[in-house]
């Protein structure tokens, strides 16, 4: 194409430009990880299956509890929420501050059913931990074979 290597100079309009819209959203989700294909999507998760039960981890430091909300519809588990973090520095002199904020909501297609009346979630240390029970009906039973 001949008008790609042109676009790409910072001296061509249109490299300006696509360098200012790089320089806009960096700035907009700096501290944030953008869902994107050369990114991974934040929260970051660990889904583990247990014999009774699945166990998801999300990592969201500087989020609080009362900013994040967990669902289960079906074999889906949705975890949103909103990290709002403010970093404050005084010193003779000068005084910074620094605030992070933004929206997340990861869905999380599970492997099995589960028992929706029993999930149950904990934060602690920036780690939110959701302990989901399988449900009876997709629990491995094992079956005794008769002579």
């Amino acid at each position: 194409m001949i008008l790609a290597p042109f676009c790409r100079t910072k001296e061509a309009p249109l490299g300006r430009l696509n360098s200012q819209m790089d320089d806009l959203f960096e700035g907009f989700f700096r501290g944030l990880e953008r869902p994107t294909a050369r990114h991974t999507a934040w929260p970051a998760l660990d889904v583990a299956e247990q014999d009774e039960a699945l166990v998801v981890r999300a990592e969201v430091p500087g989020c609080d509890p009362e900013d994040i909300e967990i669902s289960v519809s079906g074999n889906t588990l949705t975890i949103s929420g909103q990290k709002k973090e403010r970093k404050e520095e005084k010193d003779k002199g000068y005084y910074h501050v620094e605030s992070v904020s933004g929206k997340f909501r990861r869905e999380v297609n599970l492997p099995t059913d589960v028992d929706n009346s029993k999930v149950e979630a904990t934060y602690k240390n920036g780690v939110l931990s959701i302990h989901l029970p399988k449900a009876e009906i997709s629990k491995a039973v094992k079956v005794q074979i008769n002579n």
